[in-house]
């Protein structure tokens, strides 16, 4: 018996402009019903080959040469309304920020209906049935109430299935999906991937899916492909490739892979991959090769076959990777006290016509300790008042009960003042970095400004000193001198965070709040935020409190972790035995929903 033939082929794909090339040369097969998943790190053209496999291109970008067919169809070189029926009816795409892909002037099911109109015969009562029927299909309660709603009035994860429910009504062959599950939380990322396996399975959708996370492609992938600056270095089945990695790059991407089950800092892989107008001779991972020989400088290394099914581009394929152990996590969590919340409570009640009698509070009655050199992690589905914890202790939002202490070398201090009323030096002491550095870094400003602003404010830091203290901050974070002059926009998302954490600590700051600082990187980068962190908080005796929805993250950091549930503390404990001997059904529940790469 044949196989059937594949609904996706794309053969030496080239996309690029001029001499240089986003993706290089890049070949895959997609089967009926397989999950196909591409890793790689931020830049290295796994977004723009989704969209080419649309026949869509990138401002500026061009097809330059091999092919992408879709059941045999030509995708490149067609004009948009050639392919206007194909995108939504045979393919269709979920971005990675699933608001783009949602019009929120209009309410939820009739965006589904006019992609019904668009592709079905079905007439307006038959398609308001499919409507709540796709609702109903990415398991949103109350599917009549959900299609009445505009997409601000919807969570992260209901947004993520809205979309999914409009790229699924054409009936599409085969589903695209760009970092599905970035920014939800473990139960939510949970479900999303066991509704899209469901769809895979049943339906015979194929997919393929970009993420930086191995630990969402494991869950729903059959085979995997890892690209490097523009080009394909490793492919195969997933079990194998992560397993089994021949290829050095993706031997180092599992290094950066925090685990549950072990606990302890990632490694993270040195130095950034090259700029495309700016690619080295020879391998491209060559500079960042621990594995590196001298013929790999000069010689392109070509596709090999190691065993069936599994390829590599290198010119010693399949070396056995060096075993790596996690670096422990060595903070001491011994000194003196720094920070005591008792009974704090928080609500958002609204002022005017629009008041609520009784506000249900978004945190309520928490209580925890910080001490110096301690990082403690909180932990939560999205709800759950992590963030508002933070945005309390910070000066952000107003406590309804409950009392925050800061404990000063010095002296005692009631936190209970907005941050506009505080002294000077309790806003020196508590410094928050945010989720996203786009939204806290002033897009006018130079980073030499950015940090410039706080050594002067809280260390008095004459102007003529201003830029070698900054460069010191930079070299800190481990960024050079030269990234003073650049504004933010000319930094990757990495080197952003980077920066928000040098200007943090310019304050010299007893304690750091970090606001899911690390959910949108890749892994490797990643790696290097949570060891960046650890070691800037131990050299300078700081202590931090690090809110993140993902356990293996807060496990390789926090000496101690609290959970979060509907803004209550179900439990704490030491981040070691909480992960190994859980108490509470809810953080059992966490734990199991945590994706982990097969071993």
């Amino acid at each position: 018996m044949t196989a059937p033939a594949p609904k996706l082929e794309v053969e030496d794909l080239l996309v690029g402009w001029a001499e240089f090339l986003v993706v290089d040369k890049v070949s895959f097969t997609l089967a009926p019903g397989e999950s196909f998943g591409i890793a790689g790190e931020s830049g290295s053209g796994k977004s723009t080959l989704l969209l080419s496999l649309m026949g869509m291109m990138r401002q500026g970008l061009q097809h330059m040469g091999g092919s992408v067919r879709l059941n045999g169809l030509p995708m490149m070189g067609q004009t948009d309304a050639a392919l206007a029926f194909v995108r939504g009816s045979k393919i269709a795409l979920i971005p990675q920020n699933p608001a783009t892909a949602l019009n929120p002037s209009r309410r939820i099911g009739a965006q589904i209906d006019e992609v019904l109109l668009v592709h079905s015969a079905l007439n307006q009562r038959a398609r308001a049935e499919r409507v709540l029927d796709l609702l109903g299909r990415v398991r949103l309660a109350e599917p009549a109430v959900t299609a009445h709603r505009f997409a601000h009035e919807l969570s992260g994860g209901q947004v993520q299935r809205a979309a999914i429910a409009m790229a699924l009504a054409g009936e599409p062959e085969v589903l695209l999906l760009d970092e599905p599950t970035t920014g939800l939380d473990v139960t939510t990322q949970s479900a999303l991937l066991d509704l899209l396996v469901d769809l895979r399975l049943k339906a015979k959708v194929g997919m393929v899916c970009v993420s930086h996370d191995l630990g969402v492609l494991a869950r729903l992938c059959d085979r995997i492909g890892v690209m490097y600056a523009g080009a394909m270095v490793e492919e195969g089945p997933l079990a194998l490739v992560l397993a089994r990695p021949g290829h050095p790059y993706t031997q180092a991407l599992v290094a950066s892979i925090p685990r549950l089950s072990t606990g302890g800092l990632p490694s993270p892989i040195e130095g950034s991959p090259p700029s495309l107008f700016h690619l080295p001779p020879g391998c491209r991972f060559a500079p960042r090769c621990a594995l590196v020989q001298d013929a790999c400088h000069s010689q392109r290394p070509v596709v090999s076959w190691v065993e069936e099914g599994h390829k590599i581009a290198c010119l010693s394929p399949n070396v056995a990777p060096k075993s790596v152990a996690h670096r422990p996590n060595t903070a001491c969590a011994k000194g003196a006290p720094l920070l005591a919340v008792q009974g704090l409570s928080v609500d958002y009640a609204k002022q005017g016509l629009f008041a609520h009698k009784a506000p249900k509070p978004v945190v309520e009655d928490v209580s925890f300790t910080v001490v110096r050199g301690e990082v403690l992690g909180l932990v939560g589905e999205s709800g759950s008042g992590k963030s508002t914890i933070l945005a309390a202790i910070a000066g952000l939002a107003a406590p309804t009960a409950g009392q925050i202490t800061l404990m000063s070398k010095d002296r005692t201090a009631d936190l209970a003042a907005r941050a506009t009323d505080r002294p000077l030096s309790q806003l020196r002491s508590i410094q928050l970095i945010f989720q996203n550095p786009d939204a806290s870094l002033n897009p006018r400003h130079r980073v030499l400004d950015l940090l410039a602003q706080p050594l002067m404010l809280y260390g008095h830091v004459p102007s003529s000193d201003l830029r070698g203290k900054a460069a010191d901050l930079l070299s800190e974070v481990r960024l050079g001198a030269a990234t003073l002059d650049r504004m933010p926009s000319q930094l990757s998302g990495g080197e952003r965070q980077r920066v928000a954490i040098a200007r943090a600590f310019a304050a010299n700051p007893d304690l750091l709040l970090c606001d899911e600082i690390t959910t949108a990187l890749d892994v490797s980068v990643q790696a290097a935020v949570l060891e960046l962190i650890h070691d800037l908080a131990q050299k300078h005796d700081v202590a931090a409190i690090f809110v993140s929805h993902d356990l293996a993250v807060v496990r390789a950091i926090a000496d101690r972790i609290a959970v979060l549930r509907s803004g209550r503390i179900v439990e704490i404990n030491t981040a070691q035995e909480l992960c190994a001997r859980p108490v509470d059904p809810y953080t059992k529940s966490l734990l199991r929903s945590v994706l982990e790469i097969p071993t």
